[in-house]
């Protein structure tokens, strides 16, 4: 391994140990356990299908289009949790701190920051004003992932990246 790779690698340690280590708190613990179940399958189907149900013409289309590219983020996170098998950082740092029942399949992306950050955008670019609530929560979201112990910061960054591509991709064709 290069100087550069193991110094990224070491870098996103000690950045993964900061969100995992020096933030646990007992209020965190309760907050990020809620939290995190936002960006699961459950919550974000079910409230990309109730705003596609609602009245009104902006929310019911943004709602369906957040639903769409909730379906077309999660194909590349199949493919990449595949050809990238990274083992889930509670399983690899020592003293990781991790949640009751933790996931065991491969670590990077983060599915669960994909899925909010695939609903949240199209909601987004319907209702900008929106933004200064759901960037935040969907940020929140991420982090949890990694302070639960699930996550590095760049399996976060990844399905950061991939869900806001999806997001901004169906809104472009339904433009």
């Amino acid at each position: 391994m290069g100087r550069m790779a193991r110094w990224l690698l070491q870098t996103e340690h000690r950045l993964f140990y900061v969100f995992n280590h020096k933030m646990k708190h007992s209020i965190f613990d309760t907050i990020f356990s809620w939290i995190t179940h936002m960006g699961g399958a459950t919550f974000t189907i079910t409230a990309a299908i109730l705003i596609g149900l609602s009245g009104g013409d902006t929310w019911s289309s943004a709602g369906w289009q957040s639903l769409a590219a909730l379906a077309f983020s999660h194909i590349p996170v199949a493919v990449m949790k595949r050809a990238y098998p990274r083992r889930r950082p509670y399983l690899v740092l020592p003293e990781a701190h991790t949640c009751t029942k933790p996931l065991k399949d491969h670590s990077f992306p983060s599915g669960h920051s994909t899925a909010i950050f695939s609903v949240v955008t199209p909601l987004i670019a319907a209702v900008p004003g929106c933004g200064l609530f759901l960037l935040p929560l969907a940020g929140l979201v991420s982090l949890s992932r990694i302070y639960l112990g699930l996550h590095y910061p760049s399996d976060c960054a990844a399905g950061i990246t991939l869900g806001t591509c999806a997001g901004l991709g169906v809104v472009a064709m339904f433009a």
